[in-house]
C-alpha cells in the first residue's frame, strides 16, 4: 500500500452514477464536499488531483453493465501515473468483463474455522469462556449452515446470542432452513428476522426504504422510527431515544447494521441485508431510483407508506410526478449528502403534491434552493419530523404551531432565517429543534422554557425585547443533550438571570459555546454563574470582554473537558491555568489583544505533569503578544508531554524562542510572526516544518531529521547555523540535512540566487519555488534530484534557465511554470519524461519555443499554455498525444500552428480562448472527437454567423458526447444552428456570452437533455427570454436552471 500516493474505497452497489461515484472520490481524497453546478468540473478536479499519482482505487460490488457508463467514469483515472491499479469487486464475471479486468480473482468462502471464529465472535461477544461439550456437539451443524460466508455466520451468532444454548438445537432444526421461494434470500437471513421480537421487525421493515451502502447516524434512524411510532414508551419508562438506542444496538449486534469503514459514526446494511428489508417489507415501502429503473409504468403501489430517493441536482415533475399517485405516503425522504450541494425543486411539488400528502409524518427538504413554506404546512397534523436544514426560508409559517405532533424540528444551516414563529410553546411534544448556524436569528420566542421534553435545542439567542426568551427560559430545559451554542449573552440582565439558566445540572450537554456579541456590555458575575456541568467536554468562549475568566473555567473537576476554545476575549490579560486540565487534547486561542505574555499563570500550580494530554496548541491573532515564558525549572516538572502540533500564526511582536523540549511534536506552522526566533527542532517525531514570515531561522543541532517529510519557508528574513553566523547571499536549504524529506517549499527569499541541487535529499519529490526575485537559475549545476516528481515556479521575475537539460528526470510527473517574464526556453530532453503527465506554463511573455523533440507521448494527460505572446510554435505531432485528456490555449497572439496536425482523438476537455487560428472553424475536425465532453471556445471570428457554422457542403457537427458547451466573444453570431444542436443529445449545460448579435435559438428548441442555460451580455436574445411571456420561452421552458445575465429562474 505505500507504493501509491492516493488509496480510495468507494462503494458502488447498482446505481453507477457517474456523478455520485466522481463526488464519494474526490471527497475520498481531499475530505472536502466539492460544489459544482456541472459534471465536468467535478472531472476536470479529480483529473487535476489525479495527475502524476500513483492511485489505488477500490471499486466495491460493481453491478453495471453499461460500458458507456464505465468509460465516462474512468475518463479522469488516465491523468494518472502509470502503476496506477484499480480492484473491481462483482458477483457478476460478466462485468468484470466489460470493465477491462487483466485477471479475475474468485472469492472462495471462508474456512470452517474461520466460519466458527466469526460465529462465537458474534455469540458470546468476545467473551472468553470455554466451550460447553454440547456446544463441541453443534459446532458442525452451525457452521454447514453458514455456507463459508461470513455474513451469514456473524447473524447466526447474533440470533443465537439471544438464546440459551439448549434452545439451539430448535432453532439450528427449524423448518425454514428448507423452505423454498422465489426471493433469493438466505434461508438464515429469513431465520434470523423470523426470531427478532416483534418491535425490531418494524423497525427493522421501515429501512427497506435506505438505498443501497446508504450510511446513515444512529440518531437519524431513531428519530425516524419515533416519528413513524415505532418506539413504544411505556408509562415511567426510558426516553423514547434511549429505547431506539437500543433497538438500534440490538440490530447491530445482530449484524442486521454494520459500522461504516470509511466513517465511524455512521453505519451501514450490508446488500443481503437490504435486499431481506425490502422482502419483509413488501409493498409498504419504496424507493424511488429502484421503480424508475425498473421501466414499469404501473410501479406505484396502493399500500406505499413509506418513500425515499437520492435528491438530484434538479428534481423536476418528470421526476416527482409520480408522487401525486401516492394517496397514503407517511414518509417522504429525499436522501442528500451531510452538508452537499444546493439542490433544486419543483415548485409543483409544494403547491400542489405536498398539500395531499394528509397523513404524512416524515417530511424532509433538505438542501432543497426553497425560500418559503406554504401555510398549508399545517394541515398536515401527523407530521412528526420536519427537515428544512439548508434552505433558504427566512421564515416559518405561522400555521406551524398548530403541528402539535411534531416531533424533530431541523433548521440546521437556514442561513436567511431571521425569526421562529411565536407560540412555539404549543408544540409540547416537542423534542428535537436542530437550530444550528442560525445566523440571522435575533432572538428566540417567548415561553421556550415550556417545552420540557427538549433534549434538542443546538442553538439558542438571548434576545433583547420583552417579546424574545432569556437565558433563565434554559432552566426548566432539564432533558437537553448534544450541543448547547448560546449567542447574545451581552443581553443577560444579571447574576440572578444567568443562575436561572442553571446549567450546572445538566449532564448531557457535551459541547457548549458561549457568545458575547457587545463586548462594552459585559458583567463578570454573569459568566460565573453560567458554570456549567462537570462533565462536559468541550467549551468554547467567544466574545467575552471582562477582565478575567471565572473560577470555574481550568478547575480540575473537569475531568472530561478534551477541547477548548478562547476568541475574541478581548479584556482579558491573563489566561486562566489551563494546564490544570488533565484531558484536554486541543487547545485554540485567538484574537486576545491584551495579553501581553504568557507565563506560570497558563501552566498552573501544584502538579507535576501540566498540559498532561495536550496534543493541538493553537495561538491565532495576538496582535500584542510578546513574551512565552517556559514553565518554572524543578524535579520532575513535565510540560507538554504530548503535544504533537503547535501552531503560531499572526503574532506580529512575538520575540524570543518556542518552549524547547516537546518530545512528541510532530508538526510545526509557524504563520506572520515577523519578531520570532525559530529553531528547528531536531526532535525525530517531527515530519512537517511550515514557517512563513519570521525573524530569523535557526538550526540549533546537525542531528538528522529523519522523520522530516514536508518542509515550507517562505519570507524569512535570516536563516542562521551555529558554527556559520548568519547566512548572506546564497540561501543554502541543504543545512537542513533532512534525511528523508520529500516536500520543499521555498517563498519569499530575496537572497535565494540557485539551489545546489546534489545537497538536496535524494528522497525529494515536490519541489515549489515562489516569489524569490533574485532567483536567476534554478540548479547550480543545470541538473535537478532526480527522485523529483512534482516542479513548480511561480513569481521568479529574474529567473532565466531551470536547467540545461532533463538529466535522468524520468520521474517526473508535473511542470507548472507562472509568471517567469525572463524565461526564454525549457530545457532540453522534454520529451523523454515518460512519466510526465501534466504541463502548466503561463505569462512566460519570452517564452519563445519548445525544445527539439517536443512533448512526451506515452502519459501526458494535461497541457495548458497560457499568456505567452512570443511563442512562436507547438511542437509537431500534437495529435500523437494518445493520452491527453485535456487542452488549454489560450492569449498565444503568435502561434497560430496548433491546428495543423488536428486534436489528439483521446482528448475529452477542450478550452481555447482568443488564440490566433488560421484554419476555419469548419476544419478543425470537432467531430472525430469522440470522447469530447466540454468544449470552451472564446472566438475572434467575425464571420461566423450560425453555431456550429454552416457551408455549403452541410452543418459541421459536434461530437455527440459532448456534455458542457461555452461560447464566448463570437460579435457577428446570429443563431443556433437547428441541425447542429439537434445531435447533442447529452449536452446538459450550455453557456453563452458576448454574442451580442445573436436572437435565436434552434427551431426545435434546445436538447432535452439540458439541465442548465446560462446566458449573459447577449442582449437581443436575453429580452426574449427573461419571462414566460418572452417568445423564446417555450423552447427552454423544459431547463430546470436558467440564469439570464444577473436573473435565476430555478424551477
Amino acid at each position: 500500500m505505500k507504493h501509491f500516493d492516493i488509496k480510495v474505497w468507494v462503494s458502488v452497489s447498482d446505481d453507477f452514477n457517474c456523478v455520485r461515484l466522481t463526488k464519494a472520490i474526490l471527497k475520498s481524497i481531499t475530505l472536502k464536499n466539492e460544489n459544482f453546478d456541472e459534471f465536468s468540473e467535478f472531472q476536470d478536479l479529480l483529473s487535476e488531483v489525479l495527475a502524476g499519482k500513483k492511485f489505488l482505487i477500490v471499486l466495491d460490488d460493481v453491478w453495471n453493465t453499461n460500458y458507456g457508463l464505465w468509460a465516462t467514469l474512468q475518463s479522469p483515472f488516465r491523468a494518472a501515473a502509470p502503476g496506477s491499479k484499480i480492484i473491481v469487486t462483482t458477483r457478476d464475471i460478466n462485468v468484470a468483463k466489460l470493465m477491462g479486468a487483466v485477471e479475475c480473482y474468485n472469492l472462495e468462502c471462508v474456512s470452517d474455522d474461520d466460519c466458527w471464529k466469526v460465529f462465537v465472535q458474534h455469540a458470546f461477544l468476545n467473551r472468553n469462556i470455554s466451550e460447553p461439550p454440547n456446544l463441541r456437539l453443534l459446532r458442525e451443524k452451525i457452521v454447514s449452515k453458514c455456507n463459508g460466508l461470513p455474513l451469514a455466520a456473524g447473524t447466526l451468532g447474533g440470533l443465537l446470542r439471544c438464546k440459551e444454548i439448549d434452545e439451539w438445537e430448535d432453532i439450528l432444526n427449524c423448518k425454514l432452513w428448507t423452505q423454498l421461494d422465489q426471493s433469493n434470500i438466505l434461508p438464515l437471513l429469513r431465520l434470523s428476522y423470523h426470531y427478532l421480537p416483534s418491535h425490531l421487525k418494524r423497525c427493522f421493515a421501515y429501512c427497506s426504504i435506505l438505498p443501497k451502502d446508504y450510511e446513515f447516524e444512529e440518531k437519524q434512524l431513531i428519530l425516524l422510527w419515533m416519528a413513524e411510532g415505532l418506539i413504544q414508551q411505556l408509562e415511567g419508562s426510558k426516553q423514547m431515544e434511549d429505547l431506539g438506542s437500543e433497538y438500534f444496538n440490538e440490530l447491530l449486534s445482530r449484524s442486521f447494521f454494520q459500522k461504516s469503514r470509511k466513517d465511524k459514526t455512521r453505519y451501514v446494511m450490508h446488500d443481503l441485508m437490504n435486499d431481506l428489508a425490502q422482502w419483509v417489507a413488501g409493498e409498504i415501502g419504496f424507493r424511488l431510483e429502484d421503480k424508475l429503473d425498473s421501466n414499469n409504468g404501473c410501479w406505484i403501489f396502493p399500500k406505499a407508506r413509506h418513500s425515499s430517493y437520492i435528491s438530484a441536482k434538479f428534481d423536476g415533475i418528470q421526476r416527482l410526478g409520480a408522487f401525486s399517485k401516492v394517496k397514503y405516503l407517511r414518509t417522504f425522504l429525499p436522501l442528500t449528502e451531510p452538508h452537499g450541494e444546493e439542490k433544486y425543486i419543483t415548485s409543483s411539488f409544494t403547491l400542489d403534491i405536498l398539500p395531499k400528502f394528509q397523513y404524512l409524518r416524515v417530511l424532509s427538504l433538505n438542501s432543497y434552493n426553497i425560500s418559503k413554506l406554504p401555510d398549508s404546512i399545517g394541515e398536515l397534523k401527523h407530521l412528526r419530523y420536519l427537515d428544512l436544514s439548508y434552505t433558504n426560508i427566512s421564515s416559518l409559517p405561522q400555521s406551524i404551531i398548530t403541528l402539535y405532533n411534531l416531533q424533530t424540528l431541523l433548521l440546521e444551516c437556514c442561513y436567511d432565517l431571521n425569526e421562529l414563529p411565536t407560540g412555539m410553546e404549543n408544540l409540547t411534544n416537542l423534542r428535537h429543534l436542530n437550530s444550528s448556524n442560525l445566523w440571522s436569528l435575533k432572538g428566540m420566542p417567548r415561553h421556550l422554557g415550556k417545552l420540557t421534553n427538549l433534549q434538542t435545542l443546538s442553538y439558542f439567542v438571548v434576545g433583547k425585547d420583552s417579546g424574545t426568551s432569556g437565558v433563565g427560559e434554559l432552566g426548566p430545559l432539564l432533558h437537553l443533550r448534544g450541543m448547547l451554542h448560546i449567542s447574545g449573552l451581552e443581553n443577560v440582565t444579571g447574576a440572578e438571570d444567568a443562575a436561572m439558566a442553571n446549567l450546572v445540572v445538566k449532564n448531557g450537554i457535551d459541547v457548549l459555546l458561549m457568545q458575547w456579541n457587545d463586548r462594552e456590555l459585559v458583567d463578570t458575575d454573569v459568566f460565573e454563574m453560567l458554570q456549567p456541568s462537570s462533565k462536559l467536554k468541550e467549551l468554547t468562549v467567544m466574545g467575552y470582554g471582562g477582565q478575567k475568566f471565572p473560577s470555574w473555567i481550568a478547575n480540575p473537576s473537569f475531568s472530561n473537558m478534551v477541547v477548548m476554545r478562547l476568541e475574541r476575549c478581548t479584556g482579558c490579560t491573563l489566561l486562566p491555568p489551563l494546564g490544570l486540565l488533565i484531558s484536554l487534547k486541543k487547545l485554540i486561542i485567538r484574537r486576545m489583544p491584551k495579553i501581553e505574555s504568557i507565563g506560570s499563570e497558563f501552566y498552573g500550580e501544584g502538579c507535576l505533569r501540566r498540559f498532561p494530554s495536550l496534543e493541538t496548541l493553537s495561538f491565532e491573532d495576538m496582535e500584542n503578544w510578546k513574551d512565552w515564558f517556559p514553565v518554572g525549572t524543578g524535579i520532575g516538572i513535565e510540560v507538554f508531554p504530548k503535544l504533537k502540533e503547535l501552531f503560531l500564526s499572526r503574532c506580529p511582536k512575538l520575540e524570543g524562542k518556542l518552549p524547547d523540549n516537546l518530545p512528541s511534536l510532530a508538526k510545526l506552522v509557524i504563520g506572520k510572526c515577523d519578531q520570532l526566533v525559530v529553531s528547528i527542532p531536531s526532535h525525530q517525531m517531527l515530519n512537517e516544518l511550515n514557517i512563513d514570515k519570521c525573524k530569523e531561522l535557526v538550526r540549533e543541532s546537525k542531528v538528522e531529521l529523519k522523520s522530516l517529510r514536508s518542509i515550507c519557508l517562505n519570507d524569512i528574513s535570516n536563516f542562521r547555523h551555529p558554527t556559520e553566523g548568519f547566512m548572506q547571499g546564497l540561501i543554502r536549504v541543504e543545512d537542513l540535512k533532512p534525511a528523508r524529506m520529500q516536500h520543499l517549499q521555498i517563498r519569499r527569499w530575496d537572497a535565494l540566487k540557485y539551489l545546489s541541487s546534489d545537497k538536496l535529499p535524494t528522497t525529494l519529490e515536490h519541489l515549489e519555488i515562489k516569489e524569490c526575485g533574485r532567483l536567476t537559475h534554478l540548479s547550480s549545476n543545470d541538473e535537478l534530484p532526480q527522485m523529483l516528481k512534482h516542479l513548480q515556479i511561480s513569481d521568479c521575475g529574474n529567473l532565466e534557465s531551470i536547467a540545461d537539460r532533463f538529466q535522468d528526470n524520468t520521474c517526473l510527473e508535473s511542470i507548472k511554470i507562472i509568471d517567469c517574464p525572463k524565461l526564454e526556453s525549457l530545457p532540453e530532453g522534454l520529451h523523454l519524461l515518460t512519466n510526465l503527465s501534466k504541463l502548466h506554463i503561463s505569462w512566460c511573455d519570452s517564452l519563445v519555443s519548445f525544445p527539439e523533440g517536443g512533448l512526451p507521448t506515452s502519459n501526458l494527460r494535461y497541457v495548458s499554455v497560457t499568456f505567452c505572446g512570443k511563442l512562436k510554435a507547438f511542437p509537431t505531432g500534437m495529435n500523437g498525444l494518445s493520452s491527453l485528456n485535456e487542452l488549454r490555449i489560450s492569449y498565444c497572439e503568435g502561434c497560430a500552428s496548433l491546428l495543423e496536425d488536428g486534436f489528439p482523438p483521446s482528448i475529452a476537455s477542450l478550452f481555447i480562448w482568443n488564440f490566433k487560428v488560421t484554419k476555419p472553424f469548419f476544419k478543425w475536425g470537432l467531430q472525430r472527437l469522440t470522447s469530447l465532453r466540454e468544449l470552451v471556445i472564446r472566438g475572434k471570428a467575425s464571420d461566423m454567423v450560425c453555431f456550429p457554422p454552416e457551408e455549403q457542403k452541410g452543418v459541421m457537427l459536434l461530437p455527440k458526447s459532448l456534455i458542457d458547451l461555452k461560447i464566448f466573444g463570437f460579435p457577428n453570431l446570429e443563431y443556433l444552428s437547428t441541425e447542429g444542436f439537434r445531435c447533442l443529445t447529452s449536452l446538459e449545460y450550455l453557456t453563452i456570452g458576448s454574442c451580442g448579435k445573436l436572437k435565436s435559438f434552434p427551431k426545435e428548441g434546445l436538447p432535452l437533455s439540458l439541465l442548465k442555460l446560462q446566458i449573459s451580455d447577449c442582449p437581443l436574445i436575453e429580452e426574449q427570454c427573461r419571462s414566460s411571456k418572452g417568445r423564446l420561452w417555450p423552447l427552454i421552458a423544459h431547463i430546470p436552471y436558467i440564469e439570464i445575465e444577473d436573473t435565476k429562474f430555478k424551477k
